[in-house]
């Protein structure tokens, strides 16, 4: 049987952890880095191993009987993970090329899977300070440095003046054909989960992503996106799950506010 946990004193606990990894982040920021390639040819820097370390050994302070999945870590095989009922799913730098460009557009992401869902997220902005959290037991909520916490909502899409957000690669044809169907009001280009917890703050309506992405990268800011009210589904308008293959690699999805509008009919 699962343990029962106190969501909101995970949420706490995990909140002060993502601002310590951001603090090291901080200290690499803006400065030459060693970058190395992982055996999937995406980028590391020492920030990233850095940061992973301090987040781990903080969740394996808080849970040790919960395994942690973290980008920068080798992942068990699909034949030890489907037996879990619940882990910590993490990505200490989400944004690793903005973050090697000097850009401010990197988060610390956090997030607790239990049976394939995400209950638990939080996503820290290290330049900002700023930090979106959420649980299966609490509202949508960001803390800004300095001013109270408030709660989020999504807001609900006007299809004539739709705001839309996208990756800096996100480029392709396929993209490119749903915006000139869409006709999106504005296009504003992000790196990281900031583009989702934008559209929990109601700032914005949509994000499609047509490209690869992984579990790590969406988990945390969902949590924050659908306690907010909004959605993100795979481009079939299921919510995205977890755990549920060998693969790591999240489908194609969209993100978008609090309105249930079929974003599928704008892909060719």
């Amino acid at each position: 049987m699962t343990e029962t946990l106190n969501y909101e004193r995970l949420l706490e606990q995990c909140s002060e952890i993502s601002r310590a990894a951001g603090e090291v982040l901080l200290t690499y920021h803006q400065t030459e880095h060693v970058i190395s390639k992982k055996s999937d040819h995406t980028m590391v820097t020492e920030a990233d191993k850095a940061a992973d370390q301090l987040i781990i050994d903080g969740l394996q302070s808080l849970q040790p009987q919960l395994p942690v999945i973290s980008e920068e870590s080798p992942a068990p095989a699909y034949a030890v993970r489907r037996q879990w009922d619940r882990y910590w799913l993490v990505d200490p730098l989400d944004g690793t090329h903005e973050f090697i460009k000097g850009s401010e557009e990197f988060t610390v992401n956090i997030a607790l899977i239990e049976h394939g869902k995400v209950v638990l997220g939080v996503v820290h902005a290290p330049t900002t300070g700023n930090l979106w959290r959420a649980s299966a037991k609490t509202e949508a909520m960001l803390l800004q440095p300095e001013l109270p916490a408030k709660t989020i909502s999504a807001r609900k899409i006007e299809k004539d003046d739709v705001i839309l957000i996208s990756g800096h690669s996100e480029k392709g044809e396929r993209f490119q054909n749903m915006l000139n169907k869409i006709k999106p009001g504005v296009n504003i280009p992000m790196g990281s989960s900031l583009k989702i917890c934008l559209i929990a703050e109601g700032k914005a309506d949509l994000y499609p992503r047509l490209g690869k992405t992984s579990e790590w990268d969406t988990a945390a800011a969902q949590c924050v996106l659908e306690r907010a009210g909004g959605y993100l589904t795979d481009t079939q308008m299921r919510p995205l799950q977890y755990n549920t293959k060998d693969s790591l690699i999240n489908p194609e999805f969209f993100a978008f506010g609090a309105s249930q509008h079929d974003w599928s009919t704008y892909l060719d």
